[in-house]
């Protein structure tokens, strides 16, 4: 840890009186604990400043809660495992695609079609899109797939989705 003389108890209390720079204090002493964390744990579209940030974040907002059982670093592990653990269930539910997650062949269209002007788009870039909305939608589950063509289609009932 950053601070070789750190005394727990005491910041804790410091904290519960209100001192911002006890506040800061732990933040510093265990950053680069919950950083290793985070990285060990982190999902795919989550920048790890930002899943620390939340980690630290529930920590301040849960600090009355800790009664002091097991170490403090204990305590934030779990926070921080826990975090990350939702972050990538929440990331299993509705996964974010990238550019490289596709082929090239799609990938290329999908460039070249945000650089077309609407206005100015050919048959041909009518046709890459069909194309493309369709190689999307086939990557989809089966229930997502569903919901996507229902709200296509204006909220009719679809009831057969290959």
């Amino acid at each position: 840890m950053q601070y070789d003389n750190f005394d727990e108890q005491d910041c804790l209390r410091r904290i519960d009186q209100g001192d911002e720079v006890a506040a800061r204090e732990l933040l510093h002493h265990f950053y680069q604990f919950v950083l290793k964390l985070v990285r060990a744990h982190l999902p795919r579209r989550i920048s790890e400043e930002d899943l620390v940030q939340m980690i630290f974040i529930k920590v301040f907002h849960k600090l009355d809660q800790y009664a002091g059982r097991m170490p403090l670093e204990h305590w934030i592990s779990r926070i921080a495992v826990n975090t990350c653990l939702n972050a990538l269930k929440a990331e299993k539910i509705r996964p974010e695609w990238r550019l490289g997650d596709f082929t090239e062949q799609i990938a290329a269209g999908i460039e070249k079609l945000a650089a077309t002007e609407i206005d100015t788009a050919s048959n041909d870039d009518v046709t890459t899109a069909k194309k493309l909305v369709a190689a999307l939608i086939a990557q989809l589950s089966p229930e997502d797939r569903r919901a996507k063509m229902k709200r296509m289609l204006g909220q009719r009932e679809v009831l057969a989705v290959p």
